[in-house]
């Protein structure tokens, strides 16, 4: 009510002049009818398309505050000696980030290698008969490491631990006198063990060769041997080895492979690796009650322990080794000769190529919360995502920075980040921002939320308990449900608030969409943004606002999608009219009212037969009196304005007025005559060559005679040709005759064989009387 309101800023007034209360800066009638007073909280963009003025809106940021920043450690190597807790080599190492919900903010991490930094070196080694030669060039290994590693750094400590396999069948035979001698009888072997720490961290490198000169090799049933059991006591039993918070590395030496979690069954061991340390007089003592580790409980706790592993192994594992250190980070594989004479050498290079490379992790981050690793390396190399993680061929004095971003929203976390294979991080503490301050400037009991039923904050009620409404006017024990769903039907319908909405205290609060663009509004929560016409697939055809469903379109657009344009500059032709003058401009597009007629502006006239044929008639009879409509010509054709001209070089140009037409027509009498057509607007002016061109046709008859006599003329002189030619043809063939008969010479000699026909008979009794 009016006077609540009054008494409310009486008490308001008295508040901020006692310096008890900040004024609170908030618009009442911000909501439009139906929307919850959750509408309030939007970004920014929105709650300012909604009519809320900037300087009224809450929009905390997130920030960054460095709470512990040591500078990095400028330690030389023949400088004054520090205590390894007090070298630094990570910077800054407490941070504060606020963060807030969809915000990314971003710190920068230095790493400096100091240089003379301590080394914790620990040798664990395979004990299996197979590395007998390899013991051997191991004794003396103390002080000659001893002495390479003086030029890397003057804190250098040693150590020594050896392992076999699990102490039960199959992995060894347990009859009595292989339990004492597992090797040949020529051989004298110690008992199978599974993992002894012979030598925790030491500076004396003689004592590590006397120790190491004791050790008697060992022997065992199948290839594959217990190193897992080894390496995960050696990271666990942190204070029996002995390592400090330094460089810490782990020499795994072997020529065999490995067994793994699941391959304690073999031997009835079933019950995981439960990662603690088992050590008992530096011995393993649970090898038969706890299987193999797996890789990745390895991997855990090497990287909790940040130590880092070097395998040291045989040509021929050097396969399943490399896959292994693709696994364990900060690990690397060396080629051991087959009498590890060449360990010293292995060791240098596996360190040195450890030590160059720098690799970021952190810890579980929080639900919501993602990192962004970008490092910016040696000669300029900046990478992001995985690669931002990490930098290599670092060395010594090298620096390298890395920023990270985070958005998220919830409680107070911690988180750390470190470098891989080193002790100190950096502490991240990430407070979560999911409220505006002025929820915590609210007023209790507050006048405003209908006489103090509710905390007014941020510019709305929040209602206590058993309280419902924007102004908590309402109880849900004293009105009944259905009494306040009947104000929320439209014209007495049936659905609440149009079901795009609930009821509450008899007043529609409308649903919120997922798109935040997209809003229900009205009394009933009829009206939406988002329901109205598309055009090209685009609400109200993006050029109008949709209003409770029905487009409201800007300036030069109309139609129920808006997609009905007003500008006429698309409909206009070449010759500068509107659809050539034959349609009208419709939504930005010609309609033309003749149909014989199409394209864009009325142009295409495929049925048409020309404009110069169609004008050719009327030109004819009002320039010279004849053709086709010489009759009716002061009746059809005076729809055009005509000039004559006397040449055609007085013809207008096209390149004037390109809208000009240029015909060339026969007239009645045959001759050719010349004019333009050009039609502007309304205005049609004809120009026409007077003097007409009439060409004398040839003479057809002396032509035709000419033609025929040539033709006989033609044939007469062939058919001479011919008979001439025939005529020749014959004589030559007489002559021939007549010489060939005077040069025949003819054979006077009876034919031998001729008969006569004559027979002469004489009568025998023919006297002669």
């Amino acid at each position: 009510t009016a006077r609540s309101q009054v008494l409310y800023l009486l008490y308001a007034w008295r508040k901020i002049r006692a310096g008890n209360l900040t004024p609170p800066v908030y618009s009442q009638d911000f909501l439009k009818q139906g929307e919850p007073t959750s509408s309030r909280c939007d970004d920014v963009e929105t709650l300012e398309k909604k009519g809320c003025a900037k300087i009224n809106i809450e929009n905390p940021h997130g920030r960054v505050k460095i709470i512990t920043n040591k500078p990095v450690t400028n330690r030389m190597k023949d400088g004054p000696k520090v205590n390894p807790d007090q070298i630094t080599q990570i910077a800054p190492q407490k941070l504060s980030v606020d963060l807030r919900s969809g915000e990314a903010q971003s710190f920068s991490l230095k790493f400096k290698r100091a240089e003379d930094y301590p080394i914790d070196l620990y040798y664990l080694m395979d004990l299996s008969y197979s590395m007998k030669d390899d013991l051997e060039n191991v004794k003396n290994l103390g002080t000659d490491l001893m002495k390479e590693m003086q030029n890397i750094t003057s804190d250098f400590r040693i150590g020594f631990g050896s392992f076999v396999e699990k102490t039960v069948m199959p992995y060894i035979s347990t009859t009595p006198a292989k339990l004492l001698n597992p090797c040949t009888s020529d051989l004298n072997c110690t008992s199978p063990f599974s993992y002894k720490n012979v030598l925790p961290l030491t500076t004396k490198g003689t004592r590590f060769n006397d120790l190491v000169s004791k050790q008697q090799i060992s022997g065992n049933l199948d290839s594959p041997e217990g190193g897992f059991d080894a390496i995960m006591q050696v990271a666990v039993c942190g204070d029996l080895i002995g390592w400090r918070n330094v460089t810490r590395l782990l020499i795994f030496s072997t020529d065999a492979g490995f067994h793994f979690a699941g391959d304690g069954k073999l031997g009835g061991i079933v019950l995981p690796n439960d990662g603690r340390c088992h050590l008992v007089n530096n011995e393993y003592t649970m090898s038969h009650y706890y299987d193999y580790p797996s890789i990745a409980h390895l991997v855990q706790k090497l990287s909790d322990n940040n130590i880092q592993t070097i395998f040291a192994v045989t040509e021929e594992f050097q396969p399943v080794y490399k896959e292994l250190k693709n696994l364990i980070p900060k690990s690397a594989v060396g080629t051991l000769s087959s009498d590890s004479s060449n360990v010293i050498k292995l060791i240098i290079d596996a360190y040195n190529s450890l030590s160059s490379e720098v690799i970021l992790e952190n810890s579980k981050l929080p639900e919501d919360v993602s990192i962004v690793y970008t490092s910016h390396c040696k000669n300029g190399v900046s990478e992001t995502g995985e690669n931002g993680r990490k930098c290599s061929n670092i060395s010594i004095g090298d620096e390298v920075s890395t920023h990270k971003g985070c958005p998220s929203k919830g409680k107070s976390e911690t988180i750390k980040i470190k470098m891989q294979g080193f002790t100190e991080e950096v502490e991240v503490v990430l407070n979560f921002i999911c409220e505006c301050a002025c929820h915590n400037e609210g007023i209790p009991k507050s006048p405003l939320c209908h006489f103090g039923n509710g905390t007014f904050e941020c510019g709305a009620c929040r209602c206590n308990d058993g309280r419902i409404g924007q102004k908590c006017e309402c109880s849900t024990d004293e009105v009944r449900t259905e009494d306040l769903d009947a104000n929320c039907r439209m014209d007495n319908g049936t659905e609440i608030c149009s079901n795009n909405g609930d009821c509450i205290c008899g007043t529609c609060e409308c649903k919120k969409r997922d798109n935040p663009e997209e809003r229900y509004s009205g009394k009933y929560c009829q009206c939406d943004n988002f329901n109205c016409d598309r055009s090209n697939n685009k609400l109200c055809g993006g050029h109008g606002e949709c209003i409770c469903r029905v487009c409201h379109c800007y300036a030069n657009y109309t139609g129920s999608a808006c997609d009905c344009s007003l500008d006429t500059s698309t409909c206009l032709a070449k010759n500068k009219q509107i659809c050539n003058g034959r349609g009208e401009c419709k939504c930005g597009v010609c309609k033309c009212t003749d149909p014989k007629f199409q394209g864009a502006t009325c142009e295409v006239c495929p049925t048409c037969p020309g404009v110069c044929a169609e004008h050719k008639d009327c030109v004819e009879c009002r320039a010279f009196k004849t053709g086709a409509k010489a009759e009716t010509c002061m009746k059809d054709c005076m729809y055009f304005e005509m000039v004559t001209v006397n040449s055609r070089e007085e013809l207008p140009q096209p390149g004037d007025e390109p809208y000009i037409t240029h015909c060339k027509e026969k007239d009645a009498s045959d001759c050719w005559f010349y004019y333009t057509y050009a039609a502007l607007n309304d205005t049609k002016v004809v120009h026409v060559v007077t003097p007409t061109e009439c060409i004398t046709g040839p003479a057809v008859i002396p032509i035709v005679a000419g033609v025929v006599a040539g033709i006989v003329l033609i044939g007469l002189a062939l058919l001479l040709i011919w008979k001439l030619l025939m005529i020749i043809h014959d004589r030559r063939e007489f002559a021939k005759f007549e010489k060939e008969k005077l040069n025949a010479k003819w054979d006077t000699g009876e034919n031998p064989i001729y008969k006569s026909a004559v027979t002469t008979v004489v009568n025998p009794k023919y006297e002669g009387k």
